[in-house]
């Protein structure tokens, strides 16, 4: 028969007893842990869902900006189509206007009194297109009409000539649709005359700056003609003296972002 150890058996059976109690807290602290862990791994999950969230909020937020200011530019570039169009044409009529004066000039051998009346008609019609138009130098460029209006009727330039004369002013007329710049002019501001910097974009755009830097733009009226005026906006006051800079530092082609004159 074996001895056994009396002091053997109690010691092998407590160190069994603390083992598989330090297997259990193991196990508990592990339970914990990875409860810890599954939870906050839902939290970080249901944060980054939010930011998500809230980032297509914000995308969601700028196509639909994108696609309102895609809508505006396209309607004012529809704007300025029209615009040019109708400028087009008009000088095409005037252009038409005086090449029958040439035909009738070539046709009549006689002294060129046949012409005064066509010529005449032509310029008055000339001058109402001025009038009614883009409004640049407009003084200048109707009493220079008036002028040889006046020396054809008194007879002070043979109507062949004048007919030279007037196609002279047609080809400034379509000149001027085509050319961009810096200029000096006299306008009408709130009932009073100022002399003001022009910033000329063909026959379309006519922005100003004063004296005091105050900026304003040439604006078409529903019911026809152009009145000049102020801007009270900093963003388009910003504007226009982007494109005075440019245009002083000889920057005559590029995208400039200004405000739409021919916005009812």
């Amino acid at each position: 028969m074996g001895i056994v150890d009396e002091e053997f058996m109690p010691n092998h059976f407590f160190k069994k007893t603390a083992l598989f109690s330090s297997v259990m807290m193991l196990l508990l602290s592990t339970s914990v842990a990875m409860g810890n862990s599954l939870e906050n791994l839902a939290k970080s999950l249901a944060k980054i869902r939010g930011e998500v969230e809230t980032l297509q909020m914000q995308l969601d937020l700028e196509k639909e900006k994108h696609g309102s200011r895609i809508s505006a530019l396209n309607s004012q570039l529809a704007d300025l189509s029209v615009e040019e169009r109708r400028q087009k044409l008009s000088i095409e009529k005037l252009q038409h206007s005086i090449e029958k004066l040439g035909v009738t000039a070539k046709q009549a051998e006689q002294s060129g009194e046949s012409l005064k009346p066509f010529l005449l008609a032509a310029l008055g019609e000339y001058r109402r297109h001025i009038q009614t138009g883009f409004p640049f130098k407009m003084e200048d460029r109707v009493k220079a009409i008036n002028d040889l209006e006046n020396n054809l009727i008194n007879q002070q330039i043979d109507p062949n000539k004048a007919v030279n004369q007037a196609w002279s002013l047609i080809e400034d007329e379509i000149r001027l649709s085509k050319e961009n710049g810096i200029y000096q002019q006299t306008i009408m501001l709130d009932g009073e005359k100022v002399l003001v910097d022009i910033a000329k974009l063909g026959t379309v755009f006519l922005f100003f700056q004063t004296k005091d830097n105050q900026s304003g733009m040439a604006r078409k009226l529903a019911q026809g003609g152009w009145k000049f005026e102020m801007v009270d906006n900093a963003g388009d006051r910003e504007r226009i003296r982007n494109l005075f800079d440019s245009l002083k530092k000889q920057i005559r082609q590029g995208y400039f972002e200004l405000p739409n004159p021919l916005k009812k």
